[in-house]
Formats: C-alpha cells, structure tokens, sequence
C-alpha cells in the first residue's frame, strides 16, 4: 500500500534556540554512538546511480508505508547518488504535509525559505539567494512567473510531484545547473508501478485570523491521481489534477523608510541627530489564491530497446486581495495646512524615535487592490533508445508562463479640508506599533474619494511573459576495460532559447463627473478590526468597483518615466558536455564517481525602448538593442568512497557559474545631460553581463545504517571570483545615444563619455560552510521505542562578502556594504515522529537566524530590507486503517501550520527601527483521503 505525502528527510528547525541546539546535539552524539558501538541497521538493496534528469522517479517502484518509509527512499536517493544531494520522497499519491514543495525543501540541510502571503515560496541554497538557484522539472529548466529566474514554488501542487532532489555538488551531464544549488522536481513514471493505482484527496482549510471584508476565512484542497498500464506493461498512462483555494487573511502595520537622522527643525518638536520615519500605516489584508493544476504522463515502451515519455504540466492561479489601510504622514507634510508638532517624544538609547503624539497630520483610509492571474504550461517528450550496448537519448521540451497584475488604490480623507488630527504612537520592535488617532474613522459616510495629500489614487497593470524552449541529445556508451577506472560515457548537447519580456503600464486614476464622493453604500463590505494596532475600527470596500463608478483610469507605458519599464531579453544557450563515469577500487576502497566538463556558449541580447528629451516632439521614444556572446568551460568531479561499516566519503570539486537576473539584463536605461558641464549621465540595465562565477569544492561524510538510518557532516567552500552589483560608474560611452543632440546656447561642449548606474560584474569573495544531520528512528536503540524517530539539522555558513546595496535599497538597508542577500549564518531543522499500526504524528520546526530578503516595492521593483530570522514550527496527526479492514485505503489528517502564528518581520538596520510587523495566522487543515 502507497501513501504520498512529501517526507523531507530533514524537516523543520527549532523554537527555543537553546533547547533545540541541545536536542540536535544529542541526535548527533546518539548517532556516533551508534556507529561507536557497531549498531548495524538492516541494509536496503543498491540501485545504480541515479542520473541527473530522469532516474530519480525510479523510486515509485519501493512500496512505501508511512513516515518511516518515506524517510527511507530518500535516505536511499542521498545513499546511492555520486554527488552530494538532498532529496524529498513521496510515501503516496495525492497526499501530502505540506503547503506547497517549498515547505518541505525548507527542511532540508543547507535550505531555507522566504514566506510571502504566509506561504513559503521562494528557497535559498547554502545561503545564497534564489538568483543563484535553479528549478527543473523532470531535468528540464523550467520558466518563472516572477520577473526573474527563481521559481515560485507555490506555483507547483506537491501532490502532483512524486520526489524531488537538490543537487549540492554540479553534474557535467545536468544541463540547467545552479551555483548554490538545482532543484529537480519528478513526477511519477506510470511504467514504474507493478499495477493500477489511484488516490482520492479532500481537505478544508480555516485560517485563525478569522473572516474580514467579505471575505472568508475558510478554503479546500482538492486532489485526484491515476496511474495504470496495459496487460502487456507496454503503455502507461498517468493523470493528477489539483485545486487550492487559499484564505489570505494578514493583520500589519508598517513604517515609511527610510529611516533617517533629522537635522534642526525638520520634525519640530523631536531633536536633530533623531532617527526618525516619515510615515506609518495599520492594514488588514483580505483575499484569496485559487489554484488548480494538472499534470499527465504517458509512457509508451514496445521492447527494452526504446522507451518513450511524454511530460504535460498546466497550472494556473489566481490571486485576489485588498489592503483596507489606515495611514498618517508624520513626516511634516498634510498637504500644506500647518506644520507637523511632536510634542512628549520619546527616544532610545540609540537615538531612534520610538513615540509621541504627532499633532496636525491628516490621516487617510485607502483602499489598495491587487488581482494576479498566473499560467504555466509545459511540455517534454524524452525518447531513450538502447543498440547494443549504447543509450541514445532525444529531449524536447517547452514552457511558457504568462502573468497579468492589475493593482489599483482608492484614497480617502474626512473632509471638508483640512481635518488634521492629533495621533499617539508608540513604535515596537518585535510587536505590532501602536497608531491612536484622536477622530473616528469608522463611519464611510464621513470618507470622502477626493485629491487627497496622496491624490486620488494610481494604478498599474504590469504583465510578464516568459517562454523557453530546448532540445537534447546525448549518448551512453560503455569504455573499453583498458581504461581501467572508468566504465562508459555520457557526451550531449543541448540548446535553449529563452525569451522573457516585462511591461508596466501606469496611470493616476482620477475622480470622474460626478467629482468628490463618499462610497456608496453597496460597495461596503463592511468594518474591518484595526485594534491590534491601536486603530479601532475602518471601513472596507470594493475597490475596482468603486474605481468603475467614480473614477477614471486608463494606464499608458509611453511616458518618459514608464519607457525604461517595458524590456524584453533573449538568451540562447548550446552546450555540450562529456562525462566519464568510473566504478572502480583505489586499493581496497571501492570508488564511484565521475569526471566531465560542460561548455556552454551564451548569446544574450535585450530590446527596449529609451526616452530621447534632445529630440523633437513625436520622436522621444527611441529603441535600444545591445548584448553579447561568450563561452564557458566548466569542468567538475564526484567522487565517492565506500568505506567500512557503511560509510561514504563524497569528494566534489567544480567550476560553477550562474546566469544574471533577467531584469539585470535588460537594455533599458534613462539619461541626460547635466548642461552645466555637458557631462551625461544615465541608468539602467546591462545586457553585457557575464554571470556569476565560482570555484567549489565539497567535502561530505555519511555514515548509513542500510535506508534506515544515517548521519552526516558535509562542508562546502566557494570561491565567488566575480560577483554582480549595482553601482555608478565612470567611462560609460554615451555616443551612440547622442548623435543628434546640440548643446543649447551658453551650454559647454558634450562630452561622449560620463556616469552610468547599472548593474557591473566586479570582485567576489569567500563563503563556506557546514552541515550536521542526522536522521534516527529511535528503536535503534531500544525496541520500548519503536515508532518514535528524530530529524535533525544544523547548517552554518559564513562569507567575507560584502556588496554595495543597489540604490533602489538604500532606503531599507542603508548606504553602507551589506552582506549576501538570503544568507542566514545559521539554520536549523527538527522532527520529532511517531508512527504505529495507520498512526501517525509528528512536530516540526525550522529556524533560520537573520537575513536580507527580497521584496516588491511600489514600483514593482525589487527591493532589499533585512528580515528577522524566524522560527516556524508545524504539527501533524493522522491516522490509516490497515489493509485488512473494510475501510482500507482510507485515511484521516488533520495539521496546523504556523503553530505558534510567528510573525514576520523587517527592520532598517538595527531591530528598534522596524518598517513591518506582519501576522498570517495559523492555518488548520482537516481532510480525508482514500487511495484504491
């Protein structure tokens, strides 16, 4: 009997620091002990090396029960691989423990996560930042919604994925490879089950927040799979289809940034030298995410000699929220009526703000609306074809995702003007700021849609597409014993053409005829709950309804400031590898491994547009074209040694590279002329990066107990030799984009050559690290404890690397160098399990210390702030009735995630200078699944 739900073999952190450290110690030191004393586990079967693309769903085979076997078939992949991997194992179809992949890949050693909405989404690898990552599935690189290259991984249903392994060490014959890490997600091989299997899953979903603005507080998930054959095991055929629908529900206040030392008499009423933000706001967040995806194989194998898969993968999203916000200016601006007074401030001992009453500002309510409809559609065909001894293999494959935003706001005030208020505050750091206006803002009728201090509102409707396209052919083929270490080859090439393109029409959305207005009546949804912030209670409504009644809007992209936001950027890549892989015996220690090289030929190039202010009006708008070409040589080795008492020594050393951030790439830029030197300036994109570059070397010991159990201690170090910041140079040539220009008259002659701020390769630096893990059921030691088992991990990384913040962070993150963003020194994950007779249970936590994260700005944009490490722990029971009862196949589940409703956080530079508090809830689930 098969049961799917994704067991990362290494699961969730810690939440008292102290107390978790010492359990992971003791995990570890049991283990040694173990190997100390000689405890031997029972050993599994070997299998072969799995290949990079597509062995690793040959997993399916194993008939799973439960957490314990879930465990196993991962500690089996991690085993059996020649390179240093982590991996997630499926214990059925249609189940699962977790919100999206991205859940359980944060409880793998070395990985972390970053929630957006509540959701984990995004993953850094050995930390560094996605940007340094790279997502496949079924081996091939996949397209991302997002305006880069990292995966959202809440894009992809775990319960249509059947495995997933990280590969930590490089692979000459993986084509699509990352610097810090590749994620290749599997899904299942109908031709690798013994016989027809299907799952049925329903689960509902409530979040603690509670319902608000309309909108509920409840959701479900859905699943169904099918897998089958024919009699003759010739044809298979699997199909899974998905759907989510995901409460969204978030309580937060938030600060203007950036924080900044005030001089004499700017804040009146708060001393110079004060560090001081300009503005806050209180929000409750409202919506939902629905999600459905289905995924398809067919498999067709006439004879041993030829064996054809075809890979369908459709997803589609959509997510709808709205922001009901209250917010107030105390940045000495209420549109001009009187001045700000701070009278009674408060200010700590690192001469940071941190309360007082703000007299005189004019607060607004807002209504801020954003609708994003993601799809993603792919498509591979592999076709494997034996003669004789020698494996040819065919790949063809394509994906194309498309996402479409519409963010709109409403601002409204009391009128008539001005109504400027007196407002107490008092700033927390690690709680929610406290915001107590002296006027009422609950009654609709008293809000009024006019031109506010903020105006009446804006809106954006950006749209990405991204569209990729490959085609591989390799060969396997055995080497003569001559050759002595080595058995056979894998040579290939691959060619990809990528094409991702971004564009961002914007426009004021002003009052129509009818002019100012209150809100009607119809389009209230209803009071919304700001006490946690000390609000009270404000009114909510539907905002693209009321931008449809009352106001205009019509968004354009042809305005000097929106021509450099639309770009597309193009990328052809061929490689070619070889791989030698050996299976030999150094002495008396057998060795497995193999030795290759990857060289990969790039052509990228960008198009966009640029605004020309010199030209004459009609002719503004000019296009811009630039890239370039190089090639890549990229060596790597594995080696694995097979030591007494089931241990493995895993050497890997490798010339890495990643490819810069699409956005980085693009060719458009603004510029002009400073007409009192005749210097040009400009910003923009750089479409002649080279990418990241690195020197790795890997070292890792394992120690097994057969699939049972293992420990582990691997270290990695990384040469960054170039790394990519943001940055204004001198010498940029400026010629071609100054041909017709003609300075004015008095003006100084213009110079070809002057600053540009753009993204430029320049020096790296060192990072390393180490990982602790261990994976033990506890009847190892005694038979009193059997069901009961503990995972563990511990990662700690350290980097001498520091990068100047890009300027559109300054504001977050300060002037100053900062370190790698999404590099948290120190991780760790806990699992504590029980499972006996169809019961299961099991607690699970991660910990990740402080990091630098990536957000949207306003603009769309990235933006970087520093983010509090957070300590995440999830709970899980279920039970499944034995095969021999009349209600086999079912099983019963209920899990909470975000146990103890952990807060995210973001500060400017030190924690008593917070810009977000925000809280998700818990989500409970509750579901039932039946497999047959």
């Amino acid at each position: 009997m098969r049961r799917t739900r994704f067991i990362a073999y290494n699961v969730l952190g810690e939440g008292n620091m102290h107390f978790k450290r010492n359990l992971l110690s003791a995990a570890l030191a049991s283990a040694i002990a173990l190997i100390a004393t000689g405890v031997q586990a029972q050993t599994a079967e070997t299998a072969a090396d799995p290949k990079p693309v597509n062995e690793a769903t040959e997993l399916d085979t194993v008939v799973v029960r439960g957490i314990r076997r879930g465990i196993e078939s991962a500690i089996s992949v991690k085993r059996d691989s020649t390179s240093i991997v982590e991996a997630i194992s499926a214990e059925d179809i249609g189940k699962l423990p977790d919100v999206s992949i991205a859940e359980s890949l944060a409880r793998l050693p070395g990985l972390a996560a970053q929630r957006v909405a509540g959701r984990a989404q995004v993953i850094s690898v050995r930390g560094l930042s996605p940007d340094f990552s790279t997502t496949l599935l079924n081996g091939r690189e996949m397209v991302s919604t997002g305006d880069n290259r990292s995966v959202e991984f809440d894009q992809y249903p775990s319960e249509l994925v059947s495995g997933v392994t990280v590969y930590k060490t490089p692979d000459a014959g993986l084509v699509g490879q990352g610097l810090s890490g590749t994620v290749d997600m599997q899904t299942v091989r109908p031709l690798s089950f013994d016989a027809p299997v299907g799952a049925v899953g329903v689960r509902g979903q409530r979040n603690s927040l509670g319902a608000a603005a309309g909108v509920s507080a409840y959701g479900e998930r859905i699943n169904a799979s099918y897998i089958t054959q024919n009699e003759a095991r010739t044809f298979g055929f699997s199909i899974g289809y998905s759907h989510a629908t995901t409460p969204m529900q978030e309580n937060q206040v938030g600060l203007y940034e950036p924080w900044e030392a005030i001089g004499d008499g700017w804040r009146p009423g708060v001393p110079a030298g004060t560090f001081y933000s300009g503005g806050i706001k209180a929000l409750r967040r409202t919506g939902e995410t629905k999600r459905d995806g289905v995924m398809a194989t067919l498999q067709f194998r006439p004879s041993n000699a030829w064996t054809s898969t075809l890979d369908l993968f459709h997803s589609e999203a959509e997510q709808t929220n709205t922001a009901n916000q209250f917010e107030v200016h105390i940045g000495d601006y209420n549109g001009g009526y009187d001045r700000l007074l701070v009278t009674n401030p408060t200010i700590n001992s690192n001469g940071t703000f941190t309360g007082g009453t703000a007299n005189n500002v004019y607060p607004l309510v807002r209504g801020m609306y954003n609708y994003r409809e993601d799809e993603i559609n792919a498509f591979g065909w592999n076709n494997e074809f034996n003669v004789g001894s020698v494996r040819l293999t065919a790949d063809v494959s394509w994906s194309k995702t498309k996402r479409d935003e519409i963010n709109l706001e409403n601002n409204t005030q009391r009128l008539p003007a001005p109504q400027l208020d007196s407002v107490d505050l008092t700033f927390r750091s690690g709680g929610f700021s406290q915001i107590n206006p002296g006027f009422d803002y609950s009654d609709s009728s008293q809000l009024f849609l006019a031109n506010t201090i903020y105006g009446s509102g804006y809106g954006k409707t950006p749209k990405v597409e991204d569209e990729l396209r490959a085609i591989k052919l390799a060969a396997s083929f055995p080497l003569p014993e001559a050759l002595g270490w080595f058995t056979d080859m894998d040579v290939g090439v691959n060619y990809a053409d990528r094409q991702k393109s971004k564009w961002q029409p914007e426009g004021n959305i002003n009052l129509g005829a009818q002019g100012i207005t209150s809100i009607a009546s119809d389009l209230q949804y209803g009071l919304v709950d700001l006490r946690f912030a000390g609000i009270g209670y404000i009114p909510s409504w539907n905002v693209p309804a009321a931008v449809a009644r009352y106001m205009t809007f019509e968004p354009v992209d042809n305005l000097s400031y929106l021509i450099p936001k639309a770009w597309e950027v193009n990328e052809e890549i061929g490689t070619a590898f070889a791989r030698a892989n050996l299976d030999t015996e150094w002495g008396s220690v057998p060795v497995r491994g193999n030795i290759g090289v990857q060289v990969q030929h790039v052509d990228q190039s960008s198009d966009s547009r640029y605004w020309d202010g010199t030209r004459p009006a009609g002719q503004n708008v000019q296009p811009v074209t630039r890239g370039k070409t190089y090639t890549e040589v990229l060596p790597s080795m594995n080696l694995a040694f097979s030591l007494p008492a089931d241990q493995t020594l895993r050497v890997g050393l490798a010339e890495q590279v990643a490819r810069p951030r699409v956005d980085e790439l693009r060719a458009s830029l603004d510029f002009g002329v400073n007409t009192a030197t005749g210097e040009p300036g400009g910003s923009g994109g750089n479409p002649e990066l080279e990418p990241w570059r690195a020197y790795a070397f890997d070292l890792s010991w394992e120690k097994y107990f057969g699939n049972k159990a293992y420990v582990a201690a691997a270290f990695f170090y990384k040469d960054l030799r170039t790394y990519i910041y943001t940055e204004a140079r001198d010498g940029f040539d400026f010629s071609d984009l100054l041909t017709d220009y003609v300075p004015g008259p008095g003006e100084p002659p213009t110079q070809s050559t002057g600053r540009f701020t753009a993204p430029y390769n320049g020096k790296g630096g060192k990072m390393k690290g180490l990982e602790l893990t261990a994976s033990l059921p506890l009847d190892l030691f005694t038979d009193s404890l059997q069901g009961f088992g503990v995972i563990a991990s511990a990662g700690f990384n350290d980097s001498d690397i520091t990068i100047p913040p890009p300027p559109g962070s300054t504001s977050s993150v300060g002037s100053q160098n900062i370190m790698l963003p999404g590099l948290s020194e120190r991780t760790y994950n806990l699992t504590v399990y029980y499972e006996r007779n169809g019961f299961e249970a099991r607690v699970s936590q991660r910990k990740r210390s402080d990091f630098i994260g990536e957000i949207g700005n306003f603009d769309g944009d990235r933006t970087l702030r520093y983010v509090v490490g957070e300590d995440l722990t999830d709970a899980q029971v279920s039970y499944s009735f034995p095969d021999a009862h009349a209600l086999a196949g079912l099983s019963f589940l209920f899990q909470v995630s975000n146990l103890t409703d952990e807060a995210y956080q973001t500060y400017a530079g030190t924690k008593d200078r917070p810009l977000e508090y925000i809280e998700w809830g818990r989500t409970y689930l509750l579901g039932v699944n039946y497999r047959f």
